[in-house]
């Protein structure tokens, strides 16, 4: 079954390649994933990073994970065998330094963000790693950008609004497995990632629930209840873990030495001696046989599914007729036949009066001048717009010389204007000829 994860893996690969990511999926929403979500100093990516055992997350102050990076876990059998990552984008090369692949992640994510319009501050784009070690899990993850209750500074006022709407995007389909990663010392009353996962399965069936920063409870206070399902119910339950503190990351403490510090913890408090469900061990094991189940139980589905779009697509391309040939005077005459044949049908169309050449006449005729005549041709050719312009545009010249970058300004003005009645015509026009010919 471990195959079968990298098979979906590379299909979620393939998907995004094509543009069929979440919110606009033909495939993608059907295979099986498990998206990590909790609001910015959650823990979430000291989550990731114990489930791989390495340091290799962007850390820092505010949004710092401002794309998606799909993670996908690849256990390798030789024990001795050397840790590394590839990314999508750069196949082929192996990153053996884990402080490089941080780095890579930084900088692809600024690479597209830099080329977006508007210089937006995160991304629904996904980055794609895949680890491969003898120390993981056949595992993928979905870690999604840090959700917030407000901007601060340097945010954009819609980022709270952005992010959530990514988030929602990654987990509303059916196929999403909900790693709600919550820090047990806050109110969960209140939790970013709780709030989320219940509005898009309010029954809980697809939410996992995970505990951080157990070790830093108030005094008196305990997560005994929640883990054993009395208290926020989940049909999947609870985890807890205990990550390393920044103090311990300064430090230096090892993944290696973070596990043991964890198991001491669990080990030593009465309240969580006797349970199960705690630890990064328990939790990896728990993602993983999670997830191939869920693969497992939707495989027949996603095949029929797969067939099916396939046979679909097969049916539009023989619609389409034959292989168009290389030839470039072939080439030529298959593009005048098909325009002969539309212009034949839509003067059909247009003659066949009722129905057809009346409406099309009615575009055109009636509609398109009323629109027309509607339009504030006068703000733009006042005589106070049309001297700033014409200043803007030459700035101040002889009388003998025609001022023609404001009179080109002008014109591309009102040219802007027509636009919009023109393509309501034109698009009424196309919706009359296909009613006309079904």
């Amino acid at each position: 079954m471990e195959r079968v994860v990298g098979l979906v893996n590379k299909l979620q690969q393939i998907c995004t390649q094509l543009g069929d990511t979440a919110g606009n999926s033909i495939l993608v929403d059907k295979l099986s994933s498990i998206v990590v979500v909790g609001g910015q100093s959650s823990g979430k990516s000291s989550v990731l990073e114990a489930v791989v055992g390495r340091d290799f997350l962007p850390r820092g102050t505010g949004i710092v994970t401002r794309r998606p990076l799909v993670l996908n876990l690849v256990h390798v059998d030789d024990e001795k065998a050397a840790e590394y990552g590839e990314f999508m984008h750069r196949q082929g090369q192996k990153f053996f330094d884990f402080d490089k692949i941080r780095q890579e992640i930084e900088d692809e994510t600024e690479r597209l963000l830099r080329n977006q319009p508007g210089h937006k501050a995160v991304s629904p784009v996904p980055i794609y790693l895949t680890v491969y070690s003898p120390l993981v899990p056949n595992l993928t993850l979905v870690d999604m950008p840090g959700l917030t209750k407000v901007p601060i500074d340097g945010q954009p006022l819609s980022i709270v609004q952005d992010l959530e709407e990514m988030c929602r995007q990654y987990i509303k389909g059916d196929n999403a497995i909900v790693l709600a990663v919550t820090p047990a010392n806050a109110d969960l009353a209140t939790s970013d990632a709780l709030r989320i996962a219940r509005e898009v399965d309010p029954t809980g069936d697809r939410t996992i629930g995970v505990l951080t920063k157990v070790d830093i409870m108030d005094k008196g206070t305990d997560c005994r209840e929640i883990l054993l399902g009395k208290s926020l119910r989940l049909k999947h339950g609870w985890v807890a873990v205990v990550n390393r503190g920044q103090a311990d990351i300064n430090k230096k403490m090892t993944m290696v030495d973070a596990r043991g510090k964890e198991q001491e913890f669990f080990k030593g408090m009465d309240q969580y001696r006797d349970l199960e469900n705690t630890g990064t061990d328990y939790l990896s094991k728990k993602l993983s046989t999670h997830l191939i189940n869920e693969i497992t139980r939707k495989l027949p589905e996603i095949q029929g599914y797969i067939d099916k779009t396939i046979h679909d697509y097969q049916s539009q391309l023989k619609a389409l007729g034959h292989d168009v040939t290389g030839n470039r005077g072939k080439m030529l005459h298959l593009i005048l036949t098909i325009c002969q044949k539309v212009e034949k049908a839509f003067n059909k169309i247009v003659d066949g009066g009722e129905g057809g050449g009346e409406r099309v006449l009615e575009v055109f005729d009636v509609k398109l001048k009323e629109a027309i005549h509607k339009l504030p041709f006068d703000k733009i050719l006042t005589l106070k717009n049309v001297r700033n312009t014409i200043n803007e545009a030459d700035g101040y010249q002889p009388h003998i010389i025609a001022p023609e970058a404001g009179y080109r300004r002008l014109i591309e003005d009102g040219l802007t204007l027509l636009r919009d009645p023109c393509e309501r015509g034109e698009r009424a026009s196309q919706l009359t000829c296909s009613c006309a010919t079904e």
